[in-house]
């Protein structure tokens, strides 16, 4: 009995290492051939990046705020106030010297990988687009829902960047070429969730 569990653990760690293995190298016909079932495997709990030993800073700060929608028996529709998802990140995060890379970073990747996969039109070509989309929407509908209450059947995301001022010289002619680019506001669709209510 000892035996067959080591071995069906060694047989599933090194499945996962060829997978792992397969997803971070570059194309080759193995990973191409079997590019669908790596992926499962891989997304969303195995993702690899090199941002430990490379980080890439944010070059902008993003608000990321939710709204709902809720239509009443009688057809009465009524829409939330904002509210804003990063600030709930932010309050986690401050004075506490040990925050959870959840409360640091869910949010952030989530909109990272939405970007990603959705480009600028907001249309998922994908499963795993569809997959982020789904993940999006739950974050906010799980903070609303925790936060806030009510009920709600559909939930908008409006993310709002605001780009970080490259540091300008002191003085001389470049000085005043560092002009700071303007906020850009991006509203998502209307998504359905499960209907939540108190």
């Amino acid at each position: 009995m000892t035996s067959a569990a080591v071995a069906l653990c060694l047989a599933t760690a090194l499945v996962h290492v060829l997978l792992v293995f397969l997803h971070v190298a570059p194309p080759n016909p193995l990973s191409q051939q079997y590019g669908r079932q790596v992926n499962a495997w891989i997304f969303p709990l195995f993702e690899q990046n090199w941002r430990l030993f490379a980080p890439d800073p944010e070059s902008v700060n993003r608000q990321i705020s939710a709204r709902t929608l809720h239509t009443a028996p009688d057809g009465t529709v009524r829409v939330s106030g904002w509210f804003d998802l990063t600030a709930v990140d932010n309050s986690a995060v401050k004075h506490n010297a040990f925050p959870s890379h959840t409360a640091q970073n869910m949010l952030r990747r989530a909109w990272s990988a939405y970007v990603e996969t959705h480009g600028g039109d907001d249309q998922p070509r994908s499963e795993r687009a569809l997959m982020v989309q789904r993940y999006l929407t739950n974050i906010a509908t799980d903070r609303i829902a925790d936060h806030r209450g009510g009920t709600f059947e559909s939930v908008q995301l409006r993310v709002i960047t605001v780009p970080i001022a490259a540091p300008a010289a002191a003085s001389g002619p470049d000085a005043s070429a560092a002009v700071p680019k303007p906020a850009e506001t991006r509203y998502l669709p209307w998504w359905k969730v499960d209907s939540h209510g108190n």
